[in-house]
């Protein structure tokens, strides 16, 4: 992959915005959040697919601990736009920096891969692209609409920025038509200040209640981390917000820190409290809610997404 910082934008060094922190003890990972290095044949398969096709992936670029299982059965989430951010997140490991162009040839790219890899669905996602006028909507819709001109039995589910302060993006993403719109709070608001500086929580909560109002056949899905010095109340008034929202999916997982320049780890929340989180979850009204310490927004998604259509299918049939 062609990594110039002429053809990419010019990157700060990796974590600039982090350096004001001090060095972060990074808390030794216990034993149930532990995985296995990658080193499979299918995860082999897919690394050269995604190298062939000049493409990036979220899986490498945040250091996503489930890589081995995911590529292993040849699952991978696209992250378009490039591999450079405009936003400075505490939390992730993406560069952070003045991104190039945007490459008109990725739409085709992503759907040749697609179909190479034979997905029967995928995730696409995103760097936050505050640079554009659109923050990217045109491109995220161009990559759908590719992906199904090839690919025309799979289902997309997208993991968008929040489109902050560009009015109508969202309006041409949705037009679009994804099976499944994500888009991630993160963290409790309370936490936004440090964690995730140039978000707006409750314009977050507005976007995919947006969504559902546009197009109401779409799912909807929002996931956070846990273990960044949240309160269990905090998370449970964010289930609710979400709810308000008709957000049908929600996803948390154990935060993890990538260096010791990000946000600390304040807790490695056990199991049980995850299970917890899903049991009251469910009874508040989402349709699925995925809970664990390894949980991630693109893990599992297609069986995922094949849950989420047979739960609605059987709420609608006890409406009836």
């Amino acid at each position: 992959m062609n990594k110039d910082p002429r053809n990419l934008g010019q990157a700060r060094p990796r974590h600039p915005e982090k350096a004001h922190r001090p060095d972060q003890e990074v808390l030794r990972k216990p034993d149930w959040i532990r995985v296995k290095a990658p080193n499979s044949k299918g995860y082999a398969e897919t690394r050269e697919i995604v190298r062939s096709h000049n493409l990036v992936t979220v899986c490498e670029e945040a250091g996503c601990p489930n890589i081995g299982e995911c590529w292993d059965k040849k699952h991978a989430t696209f992250m378009i736009m490039g591999e450079i951010c405009t936003r400075a997140c505490a939390f992730c490991n993406v560069a952070t920096g003045l991104p190039g162009p945007l490459d008109p040839a990725e739409p085709e790219s992503v759907a040749r891969a697609v179909h190479k890899m034979g997905l029967s669905h995928v995730v696409i996602t995103s760097v936050d692209r505050d640079d554009l006028s659109d923050g990217g909507a045109a491109h995220f819709a161009a990559v759908i609409r590719s992906i199904r001109a090839l690919n025309p039995g799979t289902t997309i589910e997208i993991l968008t920025p929040d489109f902050l302060r560009k009015d109508g993006a969202l309006e041409v993403v949705v037009e679009a038509k994804p099976d499944v719109f994500n888009h991630n709070l993160e963290t409790v608001p309370s936490n936004y200040l440090t964690v995730r500086p140039g978000a707006r929580y409750f314009h977050s909560v507005r976007l995919l209640q947006r969504v559902k109002e546009i197009d109401p056949s779409i799912f909807t899905k929002s996931g956070i981390m846990v273990g960044l010095g949240e309160e269990r109340n905090e998370v449970l008034q964010l289930m609710d917000d979400l709810r308000s929202a008709d957000v049908d999916f929600m996803t948390i997982g154990q935060y993890l820190q990538p260096s010791k320049k990000h946000h600390p780890v304040i807790r490695f929340v056990p199991p049980d409290e995850f299970k917890s989180y899903e049991t009251v979850g469910l009874s508040k009204g989402f349709l699925l809610v995925a809970s664990s310490p390894l949980t991630r927004s693109s893990h599992h998604a297609g069986d995922d997404f094949a849950r989420l259509r047979a739960a609605r299918e059987a709420m609608l049939n006890r409406a009836v």
